[in-house]
């Protein structure tokens, strides 16, 4: 992995762009359309090559990083990025393209777009479901039918994939600018052993936004390529013998408490067209519906006042409290 190195639980590659895992509120799956849900602190980020003799041998086949996630729990994912020269990235769930549910295969795509651009793009919440909307990703064991892997045949590979790429020389700076004051980088910080992959949840509202540039701007190859693995409550212990992180409480109950949710200001950026095969990948809820699991998440009414509202990049400048990432600590 050329260039790539963990910092503060962030994947850095290079100088420019920098990747985390977010913990975060699963959304009730009932047809409703949630505003984004905030930050719970970042998942902690583990190197394959620290724990070579516990981890499982597909693991090291493949290298990479590996985090801790609870069954059923949710997660989003953090892009920073510098608004001079930025990325083109794509993300892939067990193996499926979370933006046009094609099989990953590390290479950008114009029909249909298949990759993100950092910026504009800050979060990836869930798989492209519709303009406009996601399905949130929902960690669930590999083998059951839940993992949007199951898509394209049988659930081995599991885990994110991510892989970045540089523009070509001459269309963007080689050096950054000279520092002006402008808008604060938004973040949402502020205010039995089975292998894990990301199943489809509840819908959020969250724009992939169409690449300004065009991709005749990217280099054809990546820079980096990144393997994230997800390891269950148990099998993290087991590798690490420490406990991972405490599982956030759910949606309702952070709702019910008064706590802000978030929403963009972003009607100007146009949105990727929603994929067809994404389109067809069954929720975990109606997987538990399949099986005749009974998990139910209660639905409930997100007041407008407890939506806050956050810019754009080149947007006005929003206020301190409006960060996402930690933005329940300073309502505490």
């Amino acid at each position: 992995m050329f260039g790539v190195r963990i910092e503060n639980d962030s994947i850095r590659v290079g100088d420019r762009f920098a990747v985390c895992f977010q913990r975060t509120l699963r959304i009730p799956d009932d047809g409703r359309l949630y505003p984004l849900p905030p930050g719970l602190g970042r998942f902690p980020i583990l190197r394959i090559e620290d724990f070579l003799d516990c981890v499982p041998q597909v693991w090291r086949d493949l290298g990479g990083v590996f985090i801790p996630v609870y069954q059923r729990e949710a997660l989003w994912i953090s892009f920073s990025a510098a608004s001079w020269k930025p990325n083109a990235v794509t993300v892939s769930v067990g193996g499926v393209n979370a933006i046009s549910g094609e099989p990953d295969d590390a290479s950008l795509h114009q029909q249909p777009q298949n990759y993100l651009v950092c910026p504009n793009q800050p979060w990836l919440d869930g798989i492209n479901s519709g303009l406009g909307s996601i399905r949130q990703f929902i960690a669930m064991p590999l083998g059951a039918g839940y993992t949007v892997e199951s898509l394209i045949g049988e659930e081995a590979l599991g885990g994110i994939q991510i892989a970045v790429f540089v523009p070509q020389p001459g269309r963007f700076p080689d050096q950054p600018p000279a520092p002006t004051r402008g808008p604060i980088p938004m973040s949402r910080l502020q205010t039995k052993d089975l292998a894990m992959g990301l199943g489809a949840g509840g819908s959020i509202r969250q724009k992939i936004y169409r690449d300004p540039y065009g991709i005749e701007t990217w280099e054809p190859q990546p820079q980096a390529q990144i393997c994230v693995h997800i390891a269950n409550s148990l099998q993290f212990e087991r590798i690490t013998g420490g406990r991972p992180p405490a599982t956030p409480i759910d949606a309702k109950s952070y709702s019910e408490s008064g706590l802000p949710w978030f929403d963009l200001y972003d009607e100007c950026l146009d949105a990727v067209s929603p994929p067809s095969s994404l389109a067809a990948a069954g929720t975990v809820a109606e997987r538990d519906a399949e099986l005749g699991t009974r998990f139910n998440d209660d639905s409930f009414e997100v007041p407008g006042s407890k939506i806050l509202k956050l810019h754009g990049e080149g947007g006005a400048q929003p206020s301190p409290a409006s960060s996402r990432a930690s933005a329940h600590k300073s309502e505490k």
